[in-house]
């Protein structure tokens, strides 16, 4: 028979996915506006996106604001932008900086830059604490910035200009804890491994069709995690362009989520207990980055409280899961405990993450190196086993491409887990 226990966390997290589709107005359709400048208006990236992904069976709603030369100083404070960001509860906002500040002095762009992107972030989360932003990493220019090299020689190359933008955009992601778009990075890997193809336009700073395309595909990748050769709009291109781009952004991108921050500023779910008499256990939540929670004891009763207090009504051992969420993320932490007349025992805790939650065509789990040779297993949500094998690595991907959508359960040694493939 199916475990009562996986009756409540499945009832719990329709709950979940209902209530946060009604704050979100979300209905398959993911709400995308993009603030930028002539980077981003030239062969009109937000359509451009839109278009393939609507080729692989995925709706997008994209807006932007894009005026010629525009800074992130200039989207805080210009009326258009902000109205756009309060217009609706948006899923992604994407900002994207002037092509040439964010390689300037550091001192310019510790005044210039991230204050700005700062502000926006804000601007965006006090709208919905929910939307993502993400910024959009650009390239450096064809043979670097002839107009500034001569009083600032990093940029006269390529590649000193390009280093620049990647580090001042990681920068901007990390302290914002948002999302990287890693355009930049795929145009280098393109540059580096399909010469023939042209990224740049005439001017050598704007991007061709091409360029726009391979921006498209890096968001394609990190919006929807989804690989991006599943693409099957190729853009205008040539066939064999669009695959050599397709394959570029799913090597940079798609393989490399964690590299991009997608799950690293979610929840972390983390807890402490002691007790307060021989079967009263008083939890302590030092969870991160989560707004919900739901605690199982072990025993069949839970609690949604922040910092429960728990009486065991018989002696035995109990594994007690701690699911932490925000928006439409969650992480799971676990430990057992023996409860006896004369108290209880922390035994062995063991700390699991599994992402991304919703998953597209795969899911990952971590666990510690002394967790190999240990079984996982993934059910359907109706309880039959579809796949068990040894933990062997670190992290485990599993292949979700040929199963339906819907919840799923995965049992990694003994904690247990669900997560919607959508």
């Amino acid at each position: 028979m199916f475990p009562k226990i996986w009756a409540r966390i499945i009832l719990f997290f329709l709950a979940f996915l209902t209530i946060e589709a009604k704050v979100n107005g979300q209905s398959g359709t993911r709400k995308v506006l993009f603030l930028g400048n002539s980077y981003t208006q030239y062969n009109n990236l937000p359509l451009l996106l839109t278009n393939i992904a609507l080729s692989s069976g995925d709706t997008l709603q994209t807006d932007a604001n894009t005026p010629g030369g525009f800074t992130l100083m200039g989207h805080s404070k210009n009326e258009v932008s902000l109205a756009k960001i309060n217009s609706q509860k948006w899923d992604y906002v994407v900002l994207q900086e002037q092509s040439q500040l964010p390689s300037f002095p550091s001192e310019q762009v510790e005044t210039q830059v991230f204050p700005y992107a700062r502000a926006l972030d804000s601007l965006i989360k006090a709208n919905n604490n929910c939307t993502k932003t993400v910024f959009y990493m650009t390239w450096g220019r064809k043979n670097g910035d002839a107009q500034n090299c001569p009083t600032w020689p990093p940029v006269c190359t390529y590649t000193g200009m390009d280093s620049l933008l990647a580090l001042r955009y990681r920068k901007m992601a990390d302290d914002n804890k948002a999302l990287l778009s890693p355009v930049g990075a795929v145009w280098k890997y393109l540059r580096a491994n399909s010469p023939s193809i042209e990224l740049y336009n005439a001017d050598e700073s704007h991007p061709s069709l091409a360029g726009s395309y391979a921006a498209a595909c890096s968001f394609y990748a990190l919006i929807l995690k989804k690989d991006p050769t599943l693409i099957t709009n190729n853009g205008g291109l040539p066939t064999t362009q669009a695959a050599a781009i397709r394959e570029a952004a799913k090597l940079i991108v798609y393989q490399k989520l964690r590299d991009w921050n997608l799950g690293e500023f979610g929840p972390k779910a983390n807890f402490k207990h002691q007790t307060s008499n021989p079967k009263t256990i008083q939890f302590q939540n030092t969870s991160t980055n989560a707004d919900g929670y739901l605690w199982e004891f072990g025993d069949g009763d839970t609690s949604t409280q922040f910092e429960p207090l728990h009486t065991y009504k018989t002696n035995g051992n109990f594994k007690v899961n701690l699911v932490a969420f925000r928006c439409n993320e969650t992480d799971t932490s676990w430990t057992e405990v023996a409860i006896s007349t004369t108290g209880f025992n922390h035994l062995s805790p063991q700390k699991v993450q599994v992402f991304p939650n919703p998953a597209e065509s795969f899911v990952y789990f971590t666990v510690m190196d002394a967790s190999f040779g240990t079984l996982y297993k993934l059910y359907s949500a109706s309880g039959n086993l579809l796949e068990c094998k040894k933990i062997e690595a670190l992290e485990t991907s599993i292949n979700l491409s040929e199963l339906p959508q819907g919840i799923y359960l995965l049992e990694v040694g003994t904690s247990h887990f669900k997560f919607l493939k959508q």
